[in-house]
């Protein structure tokens, strides 16, 4: 049966059927057992490759970020399952607590109801309805795109099993003594209504304002204490006024007291050096409920805190007559009151950072709350120890100083948030004793008095805190199984700069953390070596859009991957993306690549037909080459056409550089050797020079056609093996026909990744095809100069040395057929016009041609020619000859001037010449 390709290549015909069949076929599971056994057969069993994908948010879906992200992952995937390493990524997706809870809040508002008026039960069952609607549409996309993930491990972090596992984390961690219940100044977002972490506050500069206002001095009415604040509606909580200890201007209100304005509390004038003398008045307004500084302050001093706000940022109870007010609301209404009653002393422009919800976009509003905290020290200790023996290594190197300098200046982590929708943290308040139990199963009374009347904790854990426990919660653990023994640690974490802090410091710390105490499968005690999560930390690039602005719904410029796919094909964004992720370097999307890289899809199609072609021509005369002859013991020699020995070297050294390239992350290097490769070199090269020696005739070398049909195959086969995994459908759907849909595996994928072959490496005849390329080359620019028809053929004569004129003997059917030259002469004696030759390092070529010309048009067009020189050259002459012109013209125009009478000389010498010439003609 022919082998047989649709005319035109259509990305849209194959990547649907492809990415359903290796889901379907489930090609990509793999299992713990399968090292096991290759483990007890041999001592070169394959290694693990283990790396898990950073969860998307359920309520997520795709974008140009998460593309990149998947392309490499898949890349690397692929090839190491090429190299024949177990191979496994797991997916799953992210609970994302406030993300989705807004989400369902957002459906419940617009049918005119609240969670609140649901309950939470009725609530919770109504985000899992959600959930099940439409939390799957990522990973539904990444489907579409052929990522090779374990589709049998996909985990969702609100999993029944992984619930048990973060729940034994969060009673283990307390029973160590390292989370903790407390009052403390926590980022706030009124919009979210829960406390949220540092790292999901962003901080943005906007100009604001900085109000003074004077405190009267209660000890010696009518003298007033000047303060400056940025948040005026916060004085309502004030309990101290704070100046430096050895601020002069201030040492006669040590100990005295002030009167708040507007409310008239006493509150103490305190000293302290924390406060900077230089900052507005030198004196500091101390609110400990709404300010980390000064809550420190407050502590150091036995100040009292008073909250004044809600959890939706209006003033409460304690703000006297600006209570139920929005915060801004206050603001105004304060600072008026304080102009009214002579309080205010200036208002002064300031520009300062406000810290927004990175969610809700919110601004975050510092307040005291309870809540859990995790004693986040000794967990930073070991990550940093980590990373610092070498067992962790973050690519490019620039992060790992990044990640230290935060690790080093971590704070108590928050693991607290006041939703519905997440990990209920398993602890039980005792309405009796007022005492706290912990436990990992539900109690029926108070650990500490046995009271039955007890409640849960109405608090769910930070979704981080459940992510950072994935590398070892998705294979098992708290259990010792199987799977945790052959797939942890992970060897690489693929992921944004964005989410350093947010997961890939969580996931050290609780990993190196949890995994110290987990035994190696040996039975012997783990390390701290063996104890973090992964071995290799990859931070891609941002991408951006093609004029290097980041992408913004505001913009406008936000690059849909699904759109593009459907216009391009996946395999053209995929390789698009990798030819341009280089390690520490933004990526600026352009639909221009991606249209070249389609064009570069459809030329592996067109070769793929060639190959076709001559491969039933071949089995229609009786010659037939197996396919799984895969070029790793090519027959070669001395005697093989040059072409041969050569695709087949720069097949091997591509294989190498491909492979040290993705070693080390370098995506761009590995695409654009490919790249080159397949189509420069095979394509451009090979398959013009190979069709000389495909000869199907009666009279026929089969001997030589046979081998020539031979290599074909061989090296584009492998050349397939080495594009997929960077276009996975194109190759899949080329390399099942070129196997007449018999071939040896399931899949591309699953066979070997091309690995070099150090003697079919040969410097010596890249070097003479180097040269023979170089020489074509001179000839098709020489031709295209003397316009010589495309159809017409030309002698070609030589001056080089005797080893160069052997390779051009030898090789002259080459020359003949790609420079288009009827014959090779490399002795005669012979002299041709200096326009009809070329000179190259290594040789002189020159080609027998004259030109028919019109010599009386030719005349017309060089006269009118001479005479716009001639106009040009008196025009400079005559502005360079005038004195007064060129005392004031600036020196740039004088030089540029005299630059243009010089062309303008040598120009109309050379016209003058060709007249001169053509005068001779007639």
């Amino acid at each position: 049966m022919p082998r047989e390709l649709p005319k035109a290549y259509d990305p849209a015909a194959i990547e649907d059927r492809w990415a359903e069949y290796w889901v379907q076929e489930q090609l990509f599971d793999t299992r713990a057992e399968r090292f096991e056994r290759s483990a007890a057969r041999s001592s070169t069993a394959a290694h693990p490759f283990t790396i898990l994908l950073p969860p998307p948010n359920v309520t997520g879906r795709l974008h140009m970020g998460h593309m990149l992200n998947q392309t490499e992952m898949d890349i690397l995937t692929r090839w190491r399952r090429m190299r024949g390493d177990l191979a496994l990524w797991v997916p799953g997706t992210d609970h994302a607590g406030i993300a989705t809870q807004m989400m369902v809040e957002r459906q419940l508002k617009a049918e005119g109801k609240s969670r609140q008026q649901l309950g939470r039960e009725a609530f919770l069952e109504r985000v899992w309805q959600w959930k099940q609607l439409y939390g799957g549409a990522i990973l539904d996309q990444m489907k579409r795109l052929g990522v090779s993930v374990d589709w049998s491990r996909e985990y969702f972090t609100m999993d029944e099993n992984l619930s048990v596992a973060v729940k034994e984390a969060f009673v283990r961690l307390h029973e160590q003594g390292l989370i903790y219940r407390g009052a403390y100044i926590v980022n706030w977002c009124p919009g979210c209504q829960t406390a949220i972490s540092d790292v999901e506050v962003v901080h943005e500069e906007q100009k604001s304002s900085l109000w003074e206002i004077r405190y009267e001095v209660i000890e010696e009415p009518g003298t007033y204490l000047t303060i400056a604040t940025t948040r005026p509606e916060t004085m309502l909580g004030d309990t101290a006024v704070a100046v430096h200890p050895l601020d002069e201007r201030y040492l006669h209100l040590h100990g005295k007291r002030l009167r708040l304005p507007l409310l008239g509390r006493e509150i103490p004038v305190i000293t302290d050096d924390y406060v900077s003398r230089d900052f507005g008045t030198g004196a500091v307004k101390i609110t400990p409920a709404h300010d980390p500084n000064d809550f420190v302050i407050g502590q150091r001093h036995g100040l009292p805190s008073i909250n004044v706000m809600d959890e939706t940022a209006h003033i409460n109870e304690n703000g006297g007559v600006y209570a139920g007010l929005d915060r801004y609301e206050a603001r105004a209404r304060i600072v008026a009151d304080l102009e009214a009653h002579g309080f205010l002393v200036s208002i002064k422009e300031h520009t300062n950072n406000v810290g927004r919800c990175d969610r809700s976009k919110d601004v975050v509003e510092p307040r005291l709350s309870t809540q859990w905290f995790v004693k986040i020290q000794p967990l930073a200790d070991q990550a940093i120890a980590a990373v610092e023996q070498g067992y962790i290594h973050f690519t490019p190197d620039q992060y790992r100083k990044t990640y230290m300098e935060w690790m080093r200046n971590i704070h108590d982590w928050c693991i607290s948030r006041q939703l519905w929708w997440g990990h209920r943290i398993p602890a039980w308040h005792c309405l009796t004793c007022k005492q706290i139990t912990v436990a990992r199963d539900t109690p029926s009374s108070c650990q500490h008095c046995a009271s039955i009347h007890i409640t849960q904790e109405t608090d769910v854990l930070d979704t981080w805190f459940s992510s950072g426990l994935l590398p070892f919660t998705v294979f098992g653990w708290p259990q010792s199984t199987a799977d945790l023994a052959t797939f942890y640690p992970t060897q690489l974490l693929v992921t944004g700069f964005d989410i350093l802090f947010f997961w890939v410091a969580r996931m050290i710390m609780l990993g190196c953390h949890f995994m110290s105490d987990m035994p190696m499968p040996d039975g012997s005690e783990r390390t701290l070596k063996d104890a973090v999560p992964f071995r290799q930390v990859y931070i891609h690039a941002l991408v951006r859009d093609a004029d290097r602005q980041k992408m913004s719904k505001t913009k406008g410029n936000v690059v849909d991957p699904i759109e593009i796919v459907q216009r391009f094909g996946t395999d053209a964004v995929r390789f698009t993306l990798a030819a341009m992720a280089s390690p520490g370097t933004d990526i600026a999307f352009s639909e221009a690549r991606t249209e070249g890289y389609r064009a570069f899809a459809n030329k592996i199609w067109n070769s793929a037909r060639l190959v076709f072609t001559n491969m039933n021509r071949a089995a229609e005369v009786g010659l037939t080459v197996d396919p799984s002859r895969l070029l790793t013991d090519p027959v070669l020699g001395p005697s093989s056409p040059i072409e041969a020995r050569w695709i087949v070297s720069r097949l091997n050294t591509a294989a190498a550089e491909v492979n040290q390239a993705l070693a080390e992350y370098r995506f761009h290097e590995a695409a654009n050797i490919i790249y080159q490769f397949f189509w420069g070199e095979f394509c451009d090269w090979y398959l013009e020079i190979v069709k000389l020696r495909l000869d199907f005739g009666e009279n026929a070398d089969k001997t030589a056609t046979q081998s020539a049909l031979a290599t074909l195959i061989g090296v584009f086969e492998s050349a397939l093996r080495l594009l997929s995994p960077f276009m996975p459908f194109i190759t899949e759907e080329i390399w099942h026909a070129l196997y007449n849909q018999q071939a040896p595996a399931a899949s591309i994928a699953l066979t070997r990744y091309p690995q070099p072959v150090a003697e079919h490496i040969d410097p010596e005849t890249e070097r003479q095809m180097k040269l023979l390329q170089e020489v074509i080359v001179t000839l098709r620019a020489l031709r295209k100069d003397l316009e010589v028809p495309e159809r017409e053929l030309v002698a070609a004569y030589f001056l080089s040395s005797e080893n160069i004129d052997r390779l051009l003997i030898d090789n002259a059917d080459v020359i003949q057929k790609l420079a288009r030259i009827s014959s090779i002469d490399t002795e005669t004696i012979w002299k041709l016009p200096s326009t009809n030759t070329r000179t190259a390092p290594d040789f002189t070529v020159g080609v027998k041609y004259e030109k028919q010309i019109d010599v009386a048009a030719e005349r017309d067009r060089l006269t009118k020619k001479l005479e716009q020189y001639e106009k040009g050259l008196a025009s400079a002459e005559r502005q360079l000859g005038n004195a007064a012109f060129l005392a004031k013209a600036p020196e740039h125009i004088v030089a540029g001037l005299k630059k243009q009478a010089a062309e303008m000389a040598v120009l109309r010498q050379e016209t003058v010449a060709a007249l001169d010439s053509l005068a001779a003609q007639v």
